[in-house]
């Protein structure tokens, strides 16, 4: 056995010393709590439920709490201990991207506090960790969805920009925030304040869906003339999918939550909501269906190539797991069988995905591997 694979089975045998741990930890570490925690909440909201399966999602979101916790302080060490290895990354036009995963991790755990979390904490505080977890997330989202497009927009050009799948990383963030506000409106007191809560959600939905359109069109172009991203990165291609399948979740799900609003002379408004999350589900799915066999053919064709390890392999969990919402949603909205049957399939994909993924990052953090300049 040779010397290079015994320090790859020692713990961090990869790096040369301990320390540097933390000098590349980079912000698509967060898509490792946005893939587990998507694990969490796709459970809760598929039509058929057991104690079993609730009880596995509840296990799934405190790993992805401990995972946010762990990852946010790792993170902010990096910061404080290697500030220009930080700024560098901040200011790299690929690495900057994935900031976006900073909200979405927050709003992802948030989710899953709301929907699992009050036997464990109580309704008050479970309430109130999602109310929190929530706004934070929110602003956070807001801003990277605006600060990183304007970084780009300014950034001074040395070579040709190309438009990568990691683009929808910093504009996706408010559709998560529409899709998990809808879970937090039960809770807002009626009046005023639930319809502004429940208009801020199809603010953010129009912000993400707009932004996330032209974006994606840019992507779909790049593939086509440009071809398909290098194999570290071909799992990203992926993301196209976040984008669709979040919102058609958060679609239905603010249409069924709609009723809670506007009643009496005002409940046809309700209606006219439901309806288009409907009609807008059913055609977004038609395009998530040929975008998740392009991203298939992608991914079978770069296996057969060489796929390395890398953390966009979380690219494979967390779009998925919104589709799984998706159609869940979708599914439960329209009373459709064969959609929640898609939904319970598309499920078990996810969750042996998601196995796959998170023991290759256990190994790699094992051996230090991930750990190494990105």
């Amino acid at each position: 056995m040779t010397t290079t694979a015994i320090l790859d089975r020692r713990f961090l045998g990869e790096l040369d010393r301990p320390g540097r741990v933390f000098e590349h930890i980079t912000p698509n570490w967060f898509a490792a709590v946005m893939g587990t925690g998507i694990v969490a909440n796709a459970a809760v909201s598929l039509p058929l439920q057991s104690g079993l399966l609730v009880a596995f999602a509840t296990m799934i979101w405190v790993l992805a709490a401990v995972l946010l916790v762990t990852i946010g302080t790792a993170f902010a060490v990096h910061w404080i201990r290697h500030p220009d290895t930080a700024r560098r990354y901040a200011a790299d036009p690929v690495m900057s991207q994935f900031y976006g995963a900073v909200p979405m991790a927050v709003l992802t755990v948030g989710a899953g506090a709301v929907h699992l979390g009050v036997p464990l904490l109580g309704p008050t505080a479970a309430v109130g960790m999602g109310a929190v977890l929530w706004v934070a997330g929110t602003v956070l989202g807001v801003a990277t969805s605006v600060w990183v497009p304007f970084a780009m927009m300014i950034r001074p050009r040395t070579q040709e920009v190309r438009a990568l799948p990691a683009w929808l990383m910093p504009v996706v963030p408010p559709m998560v925030s529409a899709t998990t506000g809808a879970a937090l409106l039960p809770h807002v007191p009626e009046g005023q304040a639930r319809l502004a809560m429940l208009s801020l959600c199809y603010a953010l939905f129009g912000l993400s869906l707009t932004l996330g359109v032209m974006t994606l069109t840019m992507i779909y172009s790049r593939l086509i003339h440009g071809g398909v991203p290098a194999a570290q990165s071909a799992p990203t291609v992926w993301i196209t999918l976040g984008m669709i399948g979040q919102s058609i979740a958060a679609a239905n799900l603010l249409g069924a939550q709609a009723a809670l609003v506007f009643a009496g002379a005002m409940a046809p408004i309700a209606l006219g909501l439901k309806v288009f999350g409907i009609i807008y589900g059913l055609a977004m799915g038609g395009f998530g269906a040929a975008m998740f066999a392009l991203a298939t053919a992608i991914t079978v064709r770069t296996i057969r190539q060489g796929l390395p390890f890398a953390l966009t392999w979380w690219s494979f969990t967390f779009p998925v797991g919104t589709c799984v919402m998706g159609l869940s949603a979708l599914g439960v909205t329209l009373n459709a069988a064969p959609i929640r049957g898609l939904a319970d399939a598309l499920y078990v994909v996810l969750t042996i995905a998601w196995g796959i993924v998170a023991t290759r990052t256990v190994h790699a953090a094992y051996t230090g591997t991930v750990f190494r300049p990105a």
